[in-house]
This record gives C-alpha cells, structure tokens and sequence, in this order.
C-alpha cells in the first residue's frame, strides 16, 4: 500500500517537474510536507521555536502568492512546456500570436486589424521560423540596422529577437561603415532618407558593393512601390518594403540562409 503511493508520488512528481510551473508546485508541496513533519515534533520545542514555526506557516503561502502572481502578470509565456500543448507548433504559435497582438496594440494604424489579418501575420511569423534554434550568439544571428530614428522600430525589433536575431543599432552611413569594417552582420536593415541626405539608403548600398561586400541589404523605408524595388535590385540590395510582415520574412529568410 505504501509503496504504491509513492510510486504514485513519483509519478505526479514527474509530471510536475516538466515545466516551471510544476516545480514550483512540487517545491511547496515538499516544503509544506517537511513544515507538517516538523509540527508533529514541536512538542519538544521551545516557546520562540514555536513562535518561528507558526510565523513561518502563516507567512510562507503569503511569499508563494505574491511570487506566483508576479510570475504570472509578468513572466507567463516561461510558465508553460512545449510539452503542455499538443505539440511544439502549437506552442510556438502562442508565442507567436502575443508577439503579433503586442505589435498591433502599438500598431501606428488608424484601421483596426481584423481577427483574419491577426491570424495572417501569425502564419507569417510561423511560417518564417527556423527549423532549429539558432544556437549560440555569433555573426550568423547578429544584424546590423541603420536608422536615424530607431525609436520607430522598437516592435519590429522585438519581433526578430523573439527568435534569437540582435541587433547593432546605427544612425548614419560613416557609422554603418566603420562597423561593416569590424565586424560580420547576416544582414543589414537599413531606412532611406537620412540626416545626411534622401538617398542615403543608396549610397551605403553602392558604397558596400563598390568594395565587394556582398551582405544582404534590405531597405525599411516609406514606399514599397515597384520602380523603387526595382531600383533597389539594380543597386544590388536584396529588398525593398515598408510593410513590417514582408520585412520579417526577408530578414528572417537571409539570417537562416547563412546557417546553411
């Protein structure tokens, strides 16, 4: 009888221990155990050892509550196990649909979003995954984005490192170019008009390619209009789009390609 409770034990145990959650709740468990082995030897106790035990007791699921609902309101998505859902995808899909509600919350967009382009820009993102982590941080997950107004892009941002993609921020050419000098991107993110000039974009493009750097540039600028794509290809760029999904699917596909 008692070996088969604890066989029970061990395998609730098991179970528990799969994800934070359930260690969580298996450490309170033990603990609460050992507090109640201990209530039954408190006769032999002193007055203050007692007094300890009872405020321990009376305190400790105070301290777990306010933990738990700190991890809750603040740290949800690490709570939970691939293994909770009904398989990885699905989990990477929860994921997924906080990131693509959070941008749209701050979307810049006066027209609401329909649930059906929710569920688009969650394929998007979906379909744009890796097949596998992209491992340790080196150049291969490492961009560099040019921009003299990255505040603009903080959403953008966070939905590339939701995969494991960092970022080196820049706000001019001669700062990118001193850079690219140094140091290895997968990529370059860069914006059109600049300080410096309109066609700034261009002229890191041209520069970079007149020296035989072959990265691959995107430009995340104001227009995605064909001549200007075209223009971009004739410049030797990879890419050209003002739409944020397109962007994350270009960028995404390039830094997998370099694992290849």
């Amino acid at each position: 009888m008692i070996h088969q409770q604890v066989r029970v034990f061990g395998q609730a145990a098991t179970g528990l221990a799969r994800n934070p959650l359930g260690i969580i709740a298996l450490f309170i468990v033990l603990v609460y155990g050992f507090a109640c082995l201990v209530t039954v030897l408190s006769g032999s106790f002193s007055e203050r050892e007692r007094i300890i035990l009872v405020y321990f007791l009376v305190l400790f699921p105070v301290i777990v509550l306010g933990v738990f609902g700190w991890l809750v309101s603040g740290h949800s998505g690490k709570l939970f196990a691939p293994s909770d859902f009904k398989n990885e995808d699905n989990y990477v899909k929860m994921q997924l649909s906080a990131v693509a509600s959070l941008a749209i919350a701050a979307s810049k967009k006066d027209i609401p979003f329909s649930r059906k382009e929710v569920e688009g820009i969650v394929d998007i993102v979906h379909s744009s995954a890796p097949s596998e982590d992209l491992g340790e941080d080196t150049w291969r997950n490492h961009v560099l984005w040019v921009d003299d107004r990255q505040e603009n892009n903080v959403f953008e941002r966070q939905a590339f490192e939701a995969y494991g993609i960092r970022f080196t921020l820049v706000e001019s050419t001669s700062e990118a170019l001193s850079k690219l000098k140094i140091q290895r991107f997968a990529a370059v993110i860069s914006d059109m008009g600049r300080r410096e000039g309109p066609r700034e974009g261009y002229k890191l493009l041209d520069e970079l390619r007149s020296n035989g750097n072959k990265i691959p540039l995107f430009f995340y600028a104001s227009s995605r209009a064909p001549e200007h794509i075209q223009e971009t290809l004739n410049h030797g760029g990879q890419g050209c789009t003002n739409d944020a999904q397109e962007l994350f699917q270009m960028v995404t596909r390039a830094v997998i390609s370099t694992r290849r």
